[in-house]
C-alpha cells in the first residue's frame, strides 16, 4: 500500500476539488456569455439557451448511474474518465463554429461532469474518519459554493477581456493539471462487493429524470403546452414522475438495488435531501438579482460580478469553519442558521432594491447571502453523507447530488415563469400609470409597447410618430426606462417570495435533524485508516 495514499488524504481531496470547481463553475459562467455567443454564432435565442440547458440536463440525469459505476469499476477510474471527457469537451466548445456544435459539446461536458461529481463526495467518506469528515466537507462545500457564485464574475471578466471561447479554453490546462494530480495522488477505491448494474432500473430512472428535468427546463419555452404532436410538457412531467415511481417500487423489491431505500430510513439523510432541494431551488434566486444589477442599475456583467464577489469570499472563509464545528456539535443549528442567513440575504435585498440606487448598497445583503452559502453547502453535505456507511456512500452521493440538481431545475422553471408573469402584469400597471403624463394620442401605443418586453432591459417605445417633437420622443424614452425599472423591481420582489418561502420551510425541517452520537463523532480518532480496514483501497 502506498503510504502517500493513506497518510495524505488532504492532498487527494485537493486534486479532486480541481475538477469539482470546473464542473460547478460551468453551470453559471456561461450565462453572462449568452449575448456574445448569440451574436458570434448568428444563432437564435432558443438555440443559445439550449447551450445552458443541455449542460444541466446531461449533468443531472446520469448522476445515480455514475455512482453505481464508480462503486463497481473504481471511483478514481470514473473520476479520471469524467475529467478527461470534460476537458476534451471544453476544448471542443471553444472550437465550435455554430450553435449545433456547441450544444453537442456542452452535452458531452455535462456527461463528463456527471461521472466526476458523485465520486468526490464518496471519496470524502472513505478518505477521512468520521471525526474529520466535517472539515473535509467544509473544503468541498467551499469549492462548490464559490464556483457557483463566482461564475458571473469570472465569465464577465473573460468575455470582456478575451472572448466567449475562453470561458471554455481555460478549462483545458486546469483539466490537464487535475488529471495529472488525480493519477498520482488519488487512490483507487471501489466497493468490495460487486453489485449488478440493473439495466431496467437504469433505464427507468434515467428516462424519468430526463423527462422531469427536460419538462421543467423547457416548459416556459412551450408555454407549458404542446411540444410536438401528442407530446406536451404536462404529459412529459407526469410520465417522468411515473417512471421514477416505478423505479422506486422495483428498488424496494430488489435484493441488490441501484438506490438502497434503506438510505431514507436515516432521518438525517432524508431531511438533508429536502434541504438540498430547497437550496438548489433557492440558488436560482441569484439570477433575478444579477438581472436587477445589469438591466435596472446598468452594470456590465463584470461590474455585477464584482458587486457579488464578497459572497464568494464569505463562503470561502465560513465553509471550513462550519465543517469543523459540524464535526463537534452536529449540523442541526448550523444548517438552520445557514438557511436563515440565506433568507435574510434574499429578504433584505428585496427591501433595499430600487431603481437608481447605488449598487454598493446591496453589499450587506450579498455578504449575508455568502455567509449562508458557506454554512449551507458544508453542513447539509455533512448531515447527508457524514454518517453513511462507506459501502452505501456511492448511492447516497448520487441521490444527494440528484435532488440538488432537481431543485435547481425546478427553481429555474418556477422562478423563470413567475418572473415573466409578474413582469408582464407590473409593466402594464406601471405603463398605464405613466402614460397619464403623455398626450392622449400617444398613451395606448406607449402601453402596448410593453406587452412583450423581456427581462434584458431593452425598451422599444416604437417608431417615431409623425408630428412628435424631439422633446416628446425623449420623454417617451425616459418614461419607458422608468416603467421598466419600477416594473422589474416589483416583479422581482413577488417572484423571490417563492424561493424565500421554500427556504423557510426547509429551515423548519432542519430542526428535525438528529445530533450525531458522541461515540460516532469521535469514532475515527482512534481508527484513522478507515479505508484500509474496509478493504476499499486499491494500491
Amino acid at each position: 500500500m502506498n503510504p502517500l495514499r493513506v497518510t495524505k488524504p488532504w492532498l487527494a481531496l485537493s486534486a479532486l476539488c480541481v475538477g469539482l470547481f470546473m464542473i460547478l463553475l460551468d453551470t453559471t459562467i456561461v450565462n453572462v456569455a449568452v449575448p456574445s455567443m448569440q451574436a458570434d454564432l448568428h444563432a437564435g435565442l432558443d438555440q443559445i439557451l439550449w447551450v445552458v440547458s443541455i449542460y444541466i440536463l446531461a449533468y443531472a440525469v446520469p448522476l445515480i448511474l455514475a455512482s453505481r459505476l464508480g462503486d463497481r469499476f473504481g471511483r478514481k477510474r470514473l473520476y479520471a474518465i469524467g475529467l478527461l471527457v470534460f476537458t476534451v469537451a471544453s476544448g471542443l466548445c471553444g472550437l465550435s463554429s455554430n450553435s449545433t456544435e456547441l450544444i453537442v459539446a456542452r452535452a458531452v461536458q455535462g456527461i463528463g461532469a456527471a461521472l466526476m461529481n458523485p465520486q468526490t463526495l464518496t471519496f470524502i467518506t472513505i478518505l477521512f474518519p468520521p471525526n474529520k469528515r466535517g472539515a473535509a466537507f467544509g473544503v468541498w462545500s467551499a469549492v462548490a459554493g464559490v464556483s457557483t457564485i463566482t461564475g458571473p464574475l469570472l465569465g464577465g471578466l473573460i468575455v470582456e477581456q478575451l472572448s466567449w471561447q475562453w470561458i471554455f479554453f481555460v478549462n483545458v490546462p486546469i483539466g490537464v493539471l487535475g488529471l495529472v494530480l488525480t493519477l498520482f495522488v488519488v487512490p483507487e477505491s471501489r466497493n468490495p462487493v460487486t453489485h449488478r448494474l440493473d439495466p431496467l432500473g437504469i433505464l427507468l430512472v434515467s428516462g424519468g429524470l430526463f423527462a422531469i428535468v427536460y419538462g421543467l427546463l423547457e416548459g416556459s419555452r412551450y408555454h407549458w403546452g404542446v411540444i410536438t404532436g401528442p407530446v406536451s410538457v404536462p404529459a412529459l412531467l407526469v410520465a417522468g414522475v411515473l417512471l421514477v415511481a416505478l423505479f422506486l417500487l422495483l428498488q424496494h423489491r430488489s435484493h441488490d438495488p441501484l438506490v438502497p431505500l434503506t438510505l431514507f430510513g436515516n432521518r438525517n439523510f432524508s431531511l438533508a435531501n429536502i434541504v438540498a432541494t430547497a437550496v438548489g431551488f433557492g440558488m436560482v434566486s441569484l439570477l433575478p438579482l444579477m438581472l436587477f444589477l445589469q438591466a435596472v442599475l446598468g452594470l456590465t456583467p463584470l461590474q455585477a460580478g464584482v458587486v457579488t464577489a464578497p459572497a464568494s469570499l464569505c463562503a470561502v472563509v465560513i465553509a471550513p469553519f462550519a465543517g469543523f464545528r459540524a464535526d463537534r456539535t452536529g449540523g442541526k443549528y448550523l444548517l438552520f442558521s445557514g438557511l436563515l442567513a440565506f433568507c435574510v440575504g434574499i429578504g433584505s435585498s428585496l427591501l433595499i432594491a430600487k431603481p437608481g440606487m447605488s449598487a454598493w448598497l446591496i453589499l450587506p445583503a450579498v455578504i449575508v447571502l455568502g455567509a449562508g452559502t458557506g454554512l449551507l453547502f458544508t453542513t447539509m453535505t455533512t448531515v447527508a453523507i457524514g454518517d453513511i456507511k462507506p459501502e452505501l456512500s456511492g448511492a447516497a452521493s448520487g441521490v444527494f447530488n440528484t435532488t440538488r440538481q432537481l431543485g435547481q431545475a425546478l427553481g429555474t422553471a418556477a422562478v423563470g415563469a413567475l418572473l415573466q408573469s409578474s413582469l408582464r402584469h407590473s409593466l402594464h400597471h406601471e405603463a398605464v400609470t405613466a402614460s397619464a403624463q403623455l398626450p392622449a394620442p400617444l398613451r395606448s401605443g406607449f402601453v402596448d409597447n410593453f406587452a412583450n418586453v423581456s427581462t434584458d432591459g431593452v425598451i422599444d417605445t416604437g417608431p417615431p410618430q409623425p408630428g412628435v417633437s424631439a422633446s416628446v420622443a425623449a420623454q417617451l424614452h425616459r418614461l419607458g426606462k422608468t416603467v421598466f425599472d419600477s416594473g422589474y423591481v416589483t416583479a422581482m420582489r413577488w417572484t423571490l417570495l417563492l424561493p424565500l418561502g421554500l427556504l423557510l420551510v426547509a429551515a423548519v425541517c432542519s430542526l428535525g435533524i438528529r445530533r450525531r452520537p458522541q461515540e460516532s463523532i469521535h469514532a475515527g480518532a482512534s481508527n484513522p485508516t478507515t479505508l484500509a480496514e474496509t478493504g476499499h483501497w486499491r494500491g
